[in-house]
């Protein structure tokens, strides 16, 4: 179940809303892609954006944090696994319109590259699922988009 909030009085984003949606102004996302043995480190996503679809893990960053900060933080939350972030590899967009045309989702999402340090992997915060995918497995699983598009660009994955 999606959280419902109340909306500002503002015209073009009339009733009630998504946490997170109908923003004021684009959200900063980081996200970390993690490799272990022969696997990546992805969630199955409990909320839009990409509800159900598999993903390189992350979230929004904290005023004042680091991108690797954030990813860092982002990454125990959703998968319960410490990582060591370093450098942004990947920057896109992501944005949503509704049926009226108004922004329903904008975020800028960087991902970095991260070393698995260690932990037990388990779903968190808004993952449904968190996992190591092999190359063949993730042929077989509806995959973000922009998550196939940088894995198979960047690290001849899947």
């Amino acid at each position: 179940m999606h959280k419902i909030l109340p909306m500002t009085a503002d015209p073009r984003n009339p009733g009630p809303r998504l946490s997170n949606s109908y923003p004021q102004q684009p959200c900063v996302a980081v996200g970390a892609v993690v490799f272990n043995n022969d696997g990546v480190l992805l969630v199955r996503r409990g909320r839009p954006p990409a509800e159900n679809l598999w993903a390189i893990p992350g979230g929004k960053v904290k005023l004042g944090e680091t991108l690797q900060g954030a990813v860092e933080r982002e990454i125990l939350e959703e998968t319960g696994l410490r990582i060591r972030a370093r450098e942004p590899i990947f920057t896109f967009d992501h944005l949503e319109q509704d049926d009226d045309g108004r922004i329903l989702f904008h975020y800028v999402i960087v991902d970095l590259v991260a070393d698995y340090v260690g932990g037990e992997i388990q779903a968190g915060d808004d993952a449904l699922e968190a996992r190591w995918i092999s190359s063949e497995e993730i042929k077989r699983l509806q995959v973000s988009p922009k998550t196939l598009e940088l894995l198979r660009q960047l690290f001849h994955f899947g």
